[in-house]
């Protein structure tokens, strides 16, 4: 058959022609199918034998062989295949009697078909290996093919269709629709079009292919999506310049220079000036090279990977020779994070340093070793010990990790930072939280520590600032029960404490604190009125009234007796059942925050309690008393009650505790600082809540006071405290008085109520003229001071003038030399100043007769007019020579006195306003750069970050009061006069890096920067702060500074207030404000502190993102599980799941003082 059948007339010409021609038109025939040569599919053997010798390569034989053995082969393939056909036959039917019978569909058998047709097609297409070795002697050309492999096409006769015919029908055919995938060729089709159309005018329709493939448009990913964030942990590879060989043509790239072409020279203790090569330090380490000599560390990845093992090298050569230096081991801790980051040092391949890299785990089990071969080596560093418990986290279970606090503790019983980090720990362990569980924890704590601090533990001594210590860790205790609803408790502490403390007997005082705890006892369930309560008179009192016979009941008069307020608790039942319960609990717990005690004049009993957890048992306050022998500490006792009553005493807790009492946002309210830079009083509570306030963030109540009850407890302590002290103590706790009555004014002129604003000024008068009228108040100047700045701010200046006449004529001739009587001056000065509308009038002014006269000596004169210019030189003068007086002395001694210290910061202050009146602001800040520059080499940059009130008073306090004098002058100048805001902005940023616990310093920094424009200066001076501190309050202003930026966008897109126009594009301020929240969450000061994780929550609630706000409320609870505030906001937030969150708060332990169950009665009435 012709290989075309187009030119088989050719073929056939070729044939008839001569031998030449047939030669060269070879080619066009197909001999390999021919016409009736092939047997049928039956008469084919199974295994078609091949005529392959060995070793011969399997080609094909020439056509000329083909036409001599055709009829030879034909024969015996025949043979062959009848033979074997009969022996398949036979086997067959042997099987189909052994075999039962099986039911098979047609389907299976048909597909098993074609496979074994392809079986007998494949087998037939060869000459088995035997035949082929049989010697054929029949046919010459036999003989010459037993070297060549034969197929069994070639064989045949060329004569006939090549073509089988395959009469046995397939089923399969009919029951699928398209052939068996096998049976069909595989292709890869190119294109959709077909050679020979016309691709404008035909098409083909490819079946099970679209007519059109779709362009694919890829979405560009952006850096933050997760299949891209996963490349920020990849290293980047270092970009450097090949030398190589000048070329003429010009370079497409101007190619980077790298300064480190050369492999750095790695220093460690066999090579420490990094001058030996390889194989010198190999022959020194007593090494031969090695065989097969690696490349020297030329890339990027080598020279880091050589480093790190110098480093590691250096560390462990340090370690071996020094092992009990404990921070050496905790740098090598904290150097295993640098080591994994660059895995290629030790890992085996590629994967592993994937792995490596991934696996937190890996690192701090590597970390875990390394610590407890410090321990091994340091058995006593509670250092290395509080690591490893803090690595342990990650790997334990609580109960383990309180198992092993119990240990440690058990160790070291006299260290106080061990006990208050354990104490921290079990107050946030949520899965083992309850406040009974805490409570005595505090109490065996402190119950230790006194036994301790006594000798009756004579295994351990008692380390210094035990004292110290142990005041803050009972601090602790009072917020925690505050904040846990239990206020009545913290209350009894504190009067607990006020009686151990003040009023003990003389026959106690020689026992021990456990012995003096066990008479205190009697004391305490006699019913005798306490601290606050009326008639309270003290422990020793009560003692010498037992010895003589106990006390003469008398009947108090019934006239005295007011009438109860009726607080309507419900006002409203058509509310919301939540807001029934919050405004219900509430008020509770304004009311409610003192001990109830059985009234003996109406003859109540402790039956009569409505709600008995409102009764403090001795239980609850005996194990934690503590004896407190320094003055300093006792006066601190007392304003700190005062402040935890919500009385501004300017008592802030110790750093250890502050983060932790911190639950209100009043740290952002600035008062009247905004109207009056200069002389407004800073009553911030630094955001540590009063007692009997559970308000929702952003209430503005920082100085509305307690109820008539709640006011008259405050006046009782004052009362009973104020005898024990003397002097300026004294003076201050009457001043503390002046200022909470003086913070009411405040408040009314805040809120404009006027005719509380009358009430209030008429009783703070005579408040103040009362404690004038003392014979020990009656020449405190800083008395003076407060009653005069309250006249002031009622309105009567001319009354105000005359009360500041008065005082600075009764100081008499003290000079520069008296420190309240600056102060005074300087309040007085301050005020005429904040009358003037401009400056130009500043220099004729009272207040520079007032800042004058005080310089010079004889009795103080009433303003009669202009001052003199010789006035003014002289008081400069005298001026400049003070305070370089005052400079001289407190860089000469050591431990500076207070009272210099409180003499520096008044005159240096006094000095400022001179000069900024009469000559400038330039002048007056070259006074604070003047004192600056001598104070500064004492003080050390961000020390008073996390030193406040209750550490004494040192340069620290000085400068950081001469600071806020330099600030509060920028600010007053900037407002009455045009002054660009750069200076200011400069002396706040150099402030604050220097104190960035000052909040005051923080709100006029906010104030400025939020009106620029341009946020990134400030995010910048934020993020470095927060990298160099450890205080709380450069996050906390941070977030309220984007906060506030947001407001105001969301101001400028708001249309009338109501909705919001897309004009000015958002910048991702949402994002940015949670990224804040979630890096200061995770500061160890920040993730304990309930006001940063109420903000949160407010403001992610304030999103509308529902999921999101109660995921973060459950992580604010595994962190925070005491802050009942918390739970309200919640209920708040989320009003539908009320019910389980008061369930929690009942497991937990937390004050609930308005049931549900009480609720629903109270409703049904």
């Amino acid at each position: 058959m012709a290989l075309f059948p187009a030119f088989a007339s050719v073929s056939e010409a070729a044939d008839s022609g001569s031998s030449r021609k047939g030669a060269e038109l070879d080619w066009l025939s197909n001999p390999s199918f021919c016409v009736g040569t092939i047997p049928p599919p039956s008469q084919q053997p199974e295994g078609a034998p091949g005529l392959v010798s060995e070793g011969s390569p399997l080609t094909r034989s020439p056509l000329k062989s083909e036409s001599s053995d055709e009829s030879d082969s034909n024969r015996k393939l025949k043979q062959t295949s009848r033979k074997k056909e009969k022996k398949k036959k036979k086997k067959r039917k042997h099987q189909h009697h052994k075999k039962t019978k099986r039911k098979r569909g047609q389907s299976s058998s048909s597909a098993s078909e074609p496979d074994s047709d392809a079986e007998r097609d494949r087998s037939s297409r060869s000459i088995s290996k035997k035949e082929s070795e049989k010697p054929n002697h029949e046919n010459h050309a036999a003989a010459d093919t037993g070297r060549w492999c034969v197929w069994l096409e070639d064989t045949q006769a060329v004569t006939g269709e090549a073509f089988r015919t395959d009469k046995k029908p397939d089923p399969a055919n009919w029951e699928y629709k398209s052939l068996y995938r096998g049976d069909i060729a595989r292709y890869k089709r190119k294109g959709d079009s077909c050679l020979g159309i016309n691709p404008k005018k035909q098409c083909i329709s490819w079946e099970g292919a679209p007519t059109e493939k779709k362009n694919s448009h890829k979405h560009v990913e952006r850096y933050f999506t997760k299949k891209n964030v996963g490349l920020m942990s990849i290293d980047g590879v270092a970009v450097s310049s090949k030398t190589e060989p000048p070329s003429s043509e010009p370079a497409s790239f101007i190619p980077v220079k790298d300064s480190d072409d050369v492999a750095p020279s790695v220093t460690t203790w066999l090579n420490p000036l990094g001058i030996y090569d390889l194989s010198t330090t190999q022959w020194l380490q007593g090494q031969g090279p090695a065989e097969q000599e690696s490349k020297p560390p030329d890339s990027q990845p080598d020279r880091e990977n050589a480093v790190l093992k110098a480093k590691v090298e250096e560390f462990n050569r340090k370690i071996r020779e020094n092992p009990q230096d404990t921070q050496l081991w905790m740098a090598f801790v904290a150097f295993q994070d640098e080591v994994m980051r660059k895995p290629g040092l030790y890992a085996i391949d590629e994967g592993e340093q994937e792995k490596r890299k991934r696996s937190l785990k890996l690192i701090l089990e590597k970390k875990l070793a390394i610590l407890e071969r410090a321990i091994e080596s340091n058995q006593s560093s509670v250092d290395l010990k509080l690591a490893k418990l803090k690595l342990c986290m990650e790997f334990w279970e609580p109960a383990t990790l309180v198992k092993e606090w119990q240990k440690l503790i058990f160790l070291h019983p006299n260290n106080t930072a061990l006990w208050q980090k354990y104490l921290l720990f079990c107050q946030s362990q949520f899965s083992t939280f309850s406040v009974s569980k805490i409570h005595n924890l505090y109490g065996k704590c402190l119950s230790t520590l006194s036994s301790v601090k006594d000798g009756s533990i004579l295994s351990h001594p008692v380390l210094p600032g035990t004292e110290e210590a142990m005041f803050a860790l009972f601090l602790q205790q009072c917020h925690f029960l505050r904040q846990a609803g239990h206020s009545e408790k913290a209350i009894s502490l504190f009067q607990a404490m006020i009686d151990f403390t003040f009023f003990q007997p003389d026959s106690v005082k020689d026992l021990p604190t456990k012995g003096q705890v066990e008479f205190f006892e009697p004391f305490w369930d006699s019913g005798e009125p306490r601290a606050g309560e009326k008639g309270a008179r003290g422990w020793r009192a009560w003692m010498h009234q037992q010895e003589r016979g106990g006390w003469v009941v008398v009947n108090p008069d019934e006239d005295d007796e007011e009438p109860e307020e009726d607080d309507q608790e419900i006002r409203d039942k058509t509310l919301p059942r939540w807001q029934i319960w919050l405004g219900a609990e509430r008020s509770r717990d304004q009311r409610h925050w003192r001990p109830w005690r059985p009234d003996k004049s109406k003859k109540q009993t402790e039956e009569d309690c409505e709600d008995p957890e409102r009764q403090v048992l001795f239980d609850d306050v005996g194990q934690s008393l503590i004896r407190l022998s320094s003055q300093d500490l006792q006066f601190q006792l007392v304003e700190a009650f005062l402040q935890f009553l919500g009385v501004p005493s300017g008592f802030v807790p110790p750093a250890s505790c502050l983060y932790l009492a911190m639950d209100e946002n009043n740290i952002f309210d600035a008062g009247l600082s905004d109207e009056k830079p200069l002389t407004s009083s800073t009553l911030s509570f630094s955001g540590v809540g009063s007692v009997g306030r559970m308000d929702r963030l952003g209430c503005q109540r920082w100085a509305q006071g307690h109820n008539r009850e709640g006011e008259e407890f405050i006046r009782n302590v004052f009362h009973l405290v104020m005898p024990l002290f003397s002097g300026k103590e004294r003076s201050q706790l009457c001043f503390s008085w002046l200022r909470h009555e003086t913070a009411k004014v405040i408040w009314c002129l805040h809120t404009k109520n006027k005719k509380k604003l009358k009430s209030q000024g008429k009783n703070c008068k005579k408040i103040a003229k009362n404690l004038l009228k003392e014979p020990e108040n009656c020449s405190s100047l800083c008395l003076w001071k407060q009653y005069a700045h309250l006249e002031w701010l009622l309105g009567n200046t001319e009354d105000a003038r005359q009360v500041f006449d008065t005082a600075l004529s009764m100081a008499g001739a003290r000079e520069l030399k008296d420190a309240e009587l600056c102060e005074l001056s300087l309040l007085y000065a301050e005020l005429e100043v904040e009358l003037l509308s401009d400056l130009r009038g500043a220099a004729m002014s009272r207040a520079v007769h007032v800042l004058t006269r005080l310089t010079e000596r004889g009795p103080y004169g009433s303003y009669t007019g202009q001052v003199l210019a010789v006035h003014i030189l002289k008081a400069r003068k005298a001026y400049e020579h003070a305070l370089q007086d005052c400079l001289d002395d407190s860089c000469v001694s050591d431990p500076v006195p207070t009272s210099s210290v409180n003499r520096l910061v008044s005159l240096a202050k006094c000095f400022m306003l001179f000069q900024y009146l009469t000559t400038g602001i330039d002048a007056a800040v070259r006074i604070y750069e003047q004192v600056f520059a001598k104070l500064k080499g004492s003080v050390s940059p961000a020390g008073s970050g996390l030193e406040h009130s209750g550490s004494p008073h040192g340069l620290a306090s000085a400068l950081e009061a001469v600071t806020l004098m330099h600030t509060s002058l920028l600010r007053f100048h900037v407002k009455v006069s045009v002054y660009p805001l750069t200076p200011l902005r400069e002396a706040l940023s150099e402030a604050l890096k220097w104190y960035p616990g000052n909040q005051v310093l923080w709100r006029s920094y906010v104030q400025i920067q939020s009106k620029s424009h341009s946020a990134s200066k400030t995010r910048r001076f934020f993020d470095g702060i927060t990298r160099s501190t450890k205080s709380l309050e450069p996050w906390l202003f941070a977030i309220e500074a984007e906060k506030m930026r947001k407001r105001l966008v969301e101001t400028v897109q708001r249309v009338e207030g109501r909705e919001i126009h897309a004009t000015v594009p958002e910048s991702g301020l949402t994002n940015r404000i949670k990224a804040l929240f979630e890096h200061a969450i995770q500061s160890d000061s920040g993730s304990q502190c309930p006001l940063l994780w109420r903000m949160y929550l407010n403001f992610l609630v304030s999103l509308g993102n529902k999921e999101r706000s109660k995921g973060v409320f459950y992580k604010a609870l595994q962190n925070c599980p005491w802050a009942k505030v918390l739970y309200m906001d919640a209920v708040e937030y989320f009003p539908d799941e009320m019910q389980e969150f008061l369930d929690l708060m009942t497991e937990k332990e937390l004050r609930v003082r308005l049931p549900v169950e009480e609720l629903e009665l109270l409703l049904e009435d």
